[in-house]
């Protein structure tokens, strides 16, 4: 049996597992069995792609006699759908896996576990697709199950609204996607992959195409300023869904822009590298800056994926401008940096969701000023959020830190493009990316420390208790994966090698070889990073410091009060809150990116009234382009809506004039 096969075969069982959920949406074991057979499926699928991108199989096809009678389906696994194979898969395993103990705390399973099978199989499907018209059926089939996981819990206030913009936005992007295959097949209108990339496009067309595809995936994965669907439908799902939103489909959707930009267009121009650069740079500074103001910690998190779909784009435009020069090495170590991302993206940001998802199980809460002091109640979620943290900072010894490490390493090779246009705009997004990763770093300071530090803020959080075994083996294969990326990333950016040559002729060197298990990403006399050495000067730094403060220290007993930060009031809300923490970088970037206001009521002297601190941030995305354009529609639906109310005489002249005018429109046509 053909890999691609196999695949095949785990999508129509998961499909098929769909269906069951809906025969058992009444049964109390419905959970259990439909969560452990997706999470057996996906295994299989996990190893199937595995197989496929460490060369043990070739590349395979599959065509199906479905769709469009003169072309059929096209299905085809190489080297880069197995990659992004391995990311669906190994999301949809830890999610199910996750899913065996969250699940049963889901009010409405019925609403959920149908579509939770059907999502992970269309995502499979897209990946897999290899004609236009099987990509955007399945393209279309991923959006509306998702769509139907964010309103699993409709009568929760704003979920109506984030699923009613997530449908208008997805079908925006189907849309742009839909012009850009038909640029692509062009006047013979052959949709097959093959066609399209053995056929000669026209720079006009490329870059119309590259335009569309920044459209369409680009609303999917979250670029700015298409992202506004994304922090409001995220939160709204289950939280293990959430995860295979952020984590996964967005991933789905940056597949997409590599499969037609960097595979099926052909040689790239240079200037398309620059709109990629810019786009990508924008994204990842909003991103974080949106993440900083945040207070609810799914909704932090959804704005903090948008920033990492940034830095996930500026290392593709990196990649193609040094494609389009010839530089082969600059580009594979580009794009293997935007690959490594976009695994270690989908294990930190999965691996946080299932934090959030715990918190919410335990106390009920998405509101950091209600929570604190979760570390002593829930000590192994802790624990593994706080890794999550660290590897979402890019700090070493984690994955985050590897792959950021890389793209830092493919602009400082920026000197040897030709083009000075070019020089300056990998200079300037270097910087932009300097900034995110600071902002991600004090971002997430802000996540572990107001949530899980301090003394709690409420109730639920003094009475939270941890949370399954099932979510926490979750949790902590992620934390193993995040740390095996960070200790050993040679063997992931060889494993990425097949996937560079198969789409840009090049490769990294290899890494295996290095000594100490280092990785050298043009030469050792250049650049070099041993992830386990660091993790043993950090392990025996902090032991030999532990030591000889309990060796060294006093062991006499001393009390005395609390430093309470000037405030002599022992009351949790002294604590610094998430909007305080935020308070120096929002009067330093707010009123340029959120036209913030810090509005102060004190009341007079002798009035025993609080003064209170009102912080007002505005949407200007949303504010500047989504609602004018949302206002003239709504007036101009009041104004058809008269259309309703006419008379029969007054029809009949509506019919007439329409037909008239479309004569006339023929006449002068021919």
């Amino acid at each position: 049996m053909s890999a691609v096969v196999l695949q095949m075969a785990c999508v129509a069982v998961t499909l098929g597992l769909a269906v069951l959920a809906i025969v058992l949406s009444r049964s109390r074991f419905s959970t259990v069995i439909l969560y452990g057979a997706t999470l057996a499926v996906s295994a299989v699928g996990l190893i199937s792609s595995l197989v496929v991108l460490l060369g043990y199989s070739s590349t395979s096809d599959l065509v199906l006699p479905i769709g469009l009678p003169w072309l059929g389906a096209h299905f085809r696994l190489d080297p880069l759908a197995s990659f992004f194979l391995v990311v669906v898969n190994l999301g949809g395993a830890t999610a199910s896996l996750y899913g065996l103990g969250y699940g049963h705390h889901e009010p409405t399973p019925s609403r959920v576990l149908p579509f939770f099978a059907a999502f992970l199989a269309g995502m499979s499907l897209v990946v897999l697709a290899d004609d236009a018209f099987s990509y955007l059926l399945c393209w279309e089939f991923m959006s509306l199950v998702s769509w139907a996981l964010v309103m699993a819990h409709h009568r929760e206030a704003g979920n109506a609204k984030a699923g009613y913009i997530y449908l208008v936005m997805a079908s925006f992007g189907t849309l742009a996607l839909l012009l850009a295959f038909g640029l692509l097949s062009g006047p013979s209108g052959d949709y097959a992959f093959s066609a399209i990339r053995a056929a000669h496009h026209t720079p006009y067309t490329a870059a119309l195409v590259l335009v569309l595809m920044l459209l369409g995936a680009g609303s999917k994965a979250g670029l700015v300023p298409l992202h506004v669907w994304l922090p409001l439908a995220h939160p709204a799902a289950p939280s293990h869904v959430s995860a295979l939103m952020s984590g996964v489909m967005t991933k789905v959707a940056i597949y997409g822009f590599v499969r037609v930009v960097f595979d099926l267009l052909g040689p790239p121009a240079w200037s398309a590298s620059v709109v990629v650069l810019f786009l990508g740079s924008v994204t990842a500074v909003m991103g974080i800056l949106y993440a900083m103001m945040e207070r609810d910690l799914k909704r932090l998190l959804a704005y903090s994926t948008i920033e990492n779909i940034g830095v996930i784009f500026v290392s593709l435009g990196l990649a193609l401008a040094f494609q389009a020069n010839g530089l082969k090495l600059a580009a594979a170590l580009a794009f293997t940096a935007a690959l490594f991302h976009v695994l270690n993206h989908s294990l930190f940001k999965s691996l946080l969701f299932f934090g959030a998802g715990a918190v919410l199980t335990a106390t009920g809460e998405r509101d950091m000023d209600r929570l604190g002091g979760l570390i002593h109640r829930m000590p192994l979620t802790s624990f593994a959020v706080l890794v999550g943290c660290v590897a979402i900072s890019a700090l070493p010894p984690f994955n985050g830190f590897v792959s950021e490490w890389l793209m830092f390493q493919a602009v400082l090779q920026s000197p040897d493009l030709p083009q000075w246009a070019l020089k300056i705009a990998v200079s300037a997004a270097g910087a932009m990316l300097a900034l995110a990763a600071a902002l991600a770093a004090a971002c997430f300071v802000k996540v572990f420390g107001v949530s899980f530090l301090g003394r709690p803020r409420s109730v639920v959080a003094e009475t939270a208790d941890e949370v399954d075994r099932f979510s926490l083996g979750a949790m902590f294969v992620l934390v193993a994966l995040c740390l095996f990326g960070g200790i050993l990333p040679g063997l992931v950016i060889d494993a990425l090698s097949p996937v560079a040559i198969e789409i840009l002729g090049g490769r990294m060197p290899i890494q295996v070889n290095e000594a100490w298990l280092s990785i050298a990403p043009i030469a050792e006399s250049r650049s070099s990073y041993n992830g386990l050495l660091v993790m043993v000067f950090i392990t025996i730094s902090a032991s030999l410091a532990v030591f000889f403060i309990h060796r060294f220290a006093s062991h006499a007993l001393r009390r005395g009060p609390a430093w309470g930060c000037g405030f002599s009031d022992p009351t949790p809300a002294a604590q610094y809150s998430a909007a305080s923490f935020a308070q120096p970088i929002r009067r330093v970037f707010g009123t340029m990116a959120f036209n913030a206001k810090d509005q102060v009521e004190m009341p007079a002297p002798g009035d025993t009234r609080p003064a209170r601190l009102r912080i007002e941030l505005h949407d200007l995305v949303w504010e500047t382009m989504y609602a004018p354009i949302a206002g003239a529609i709504s007036r101009s639906s009041e104004r058809l809506n008269r259309l309703q109310f006419l008379t029969i005489r007054q029809y009949l002249s509506l019919v007439f004039v329409t037909l008239v005018a479309l004569l006339l429109v023929l006449a002068i046509w021919s």
